[in-house]
């Protein structure tokens, strides 16, 4: 399925340019590791919040504002936006916002197709 390489591609982007992480916090995890415990949580977040915006009907507005859809569905999303992002910030410092409306926006474009 297209969501895992697109959770892959998310976590990548946003480890490579979030601040670092405080070394001592999981000192024997790699970043493989923590990307694999990371993996289900991304993705359960980022379809949900690309399911909820897809469904709305200001989507296909011309001026539609994806920031201010995505903000619009974290009502819905709030649970899994929630643990994904303690987890994110646990392993790897804060940063998993600033990717997630690429993010959104190309399970969107690729829902579409």
């Amino acid at each position: 399925m297209f969501l895992a390489p697109l959770a892959a591609a998310a976590l990548v982007v946003s480890v490579a340019t979030s601040p670092t992480a405080d070394p001592r916090a999981f000192p024997t995890l790699s970043v493989h590791q923590k990307s694999a415990a990371m993996q289900s949580l991304m993705h359960s977040t980022t379809e949900c919040i690309a399911r909820s915006v897809s469904a709305d009907p200001r989507l296909n507005q011309r001026n539609a504002d994806l920031g201010d859809l995505i903000v619009d569905s974290m009502p819905h999303c709030a649970a899994q936006v929630r643990a994904m992002i303690e987890a994110y910030d646990r392993y790897f410092g804060e940063g998993y916002l600033d990717v997630l409306p690429s993010a959104v926006s190309k399970w969107v474009r690729d829902a579409v197709k």
